[in-house]
């Protein structure tokens, strides 16, 4: 008898998985205490990172059809 896998919410607002199978995730550090931060490295924040795939065994399994 198989069962629906239930998604873990908290992991698919964090992560988005790509066409080619690399999984999107947002770079930590752009939350609080901006005024100390040089507005180059608030930008840089801005752009999206890519799980390491060391990691991707910890995260997909947590994604829908994963």
């Amino acid at each position: 008898m198989s069962y629906k896998v239930k998604t873990r919410k908290a992991a698919a607002k964090r992560f988005k998985v790509k066409p080619s199978g690399k999984v999107k995730r947002a770079k930590a550090g752009k939350r609080h205490i901006l005024t100390k931060k040089a507005r180059n490295r608030k930008n840089k924040l801005k752009k999206p990172a890519y799980v390491h795939p060391s990691n991707l065994s910890r995260v997909l399994p947590c994604l829908p059809n994963g």
